[in-house]
């Protein structure tokens, strides 16, 4: 009997980008090739970011020099679900201090706003996103403009973002330093929050999709939020020590080592008394503590094993410590 390959449970396949399409201005390794395969296949695929920092277009344009086939349309970032809900809430023409780099601005003034650059200029609202080379000046701005009392929108909550050098710090990091001014949070279209993924599927057309995403906090969270199906990938911010302590909320539906999984059978784990199996690693909980009954080699051991042990971890709370630290292989 033939398994079937995960993404053929699905008629969509969503990426998150950083730290699962590439790490700063490098593709993941077989990333590319395994998303001709999936095109090939049948499998419509869509990139949503929560980085806001360049407009769709220019994220096609890096897809595309790394290998990627991709459009503007295959691309949808969390400004364009900001400028929904600011459409939503606000008046056209109404004056935006905009906390971002020029991408930001474009966006919003194709929407039909007035960005504005200074408190002084009465802003109805501020709207935040990244930038990696934020002027101090603009943040103190965006504290003066809140306090006064302009609506605070910020287009995503990531504290990090994973680069090919490692880990630096995300818009969720600049918004911190806003909100010890102020005492109130700001508006997030970005994952984990749901305008983000509804925009993403309303503009790829998408029935039933599944969601690959790197972060347990933002991708994982963000699917479970809107009830679809996620595919949790270790090339990126997170690994298994955060899935081990991942409340059921942040719990993805399947694991792999990184996108190419929706190529492979999906990793599915069984429960035999006090042993849950998968693949050929059992994970054996008898005393209260996870144990392997025999070593796992290969990165595919590795990660039938520790399938088997967040189940026992996540349904009964056993101690999988032992388990985690012989996965050498995975973060």
């Amino acid at each position: 009997m033939t398994v079937r390959a995960l993404a053929e449970s699905y008629d969509a396949a969503l990426f998150d980008l950083d730290g699962v399409i590439y790490l700063g201005p490098k593709a993941v390794d077989g990333v590319p090739e395994a998303l001709e395969e999936l095109r090939s296949r049948g499998t419509h695929l869509g990139f949503v970011t929560n980085n806001a920092a360049r407009t769709p277009a220019t994220v096609a344009e890096h897809l595309t020099s790394l290998g990627i086939r991709a459009s503007q349309d295959d691309v949808v970032n969390s400004t364009q679900a900001t400028l929904r809900m600011l459409a939503a809430d606000l008046p056209a023409g109404s004056r935006l201090l905009a906390v971002g780099t020029d991408a930001l601005r474009q966006q919003l003034t194709g929407a039909g706003f007035v960005v504005v650059d200074s408190l002084d200029d009465d802003p109805v609202a501020v709207v935040q996103g990244y930038h990696p080379q934020l002027v101090w000046s603009q943040i103190e701005q965006a504290a003066l403009a809140v306090q006064r009392g302009a609506a605070w929108y910020a287009t995503n909550p990531d504290l990090t973002r994973p680069t090919d050098r490692g880990i630096v710090p995300g818009l969720g990091s600049q918004i911190a330093i806003v909100r010890v001014c102020v005492d109130v949070d700001p508006l997030i279209a970005g994952k984990p929050f749901r305008p983000l993924l509804d925009e993403t599927v309303l503009r790829i057309g998408a029935q039933h999709p599944i969601f690959v995403g790197d972060r347990t906090d933002t991708d994982i969270l963000g699917a479970n939020n809107v009830g679809m199906d996620s595919l949790f990938v270790f090339t990126g911010a997170h690994g298994k020590a955060d899935l081990a302590d991942a409340a059921p909320e942040f719990r993805p539906t399947w694991i792999g080592f990184d996108a190419a999984a929706l190529l492979e059978p999906p990793r599915e784990a069984f429960l035999e008394g006090q042993r849950y199996t998968c693949g050929y690693q059992e994970v054996d909980f008898t005393d209260g503590l996870g144990w392997l009954s025999t070593r796992p080699v290969t990165r595919d051991e590795q990660l039938d094993a520790l399938w088997a042990a967040l189940q026992a971890r996540w349904r009964f709370g056993i101690d999988i410590s032992a388990v985690l630290n012989s996965l050498d292989l995975l973060r």
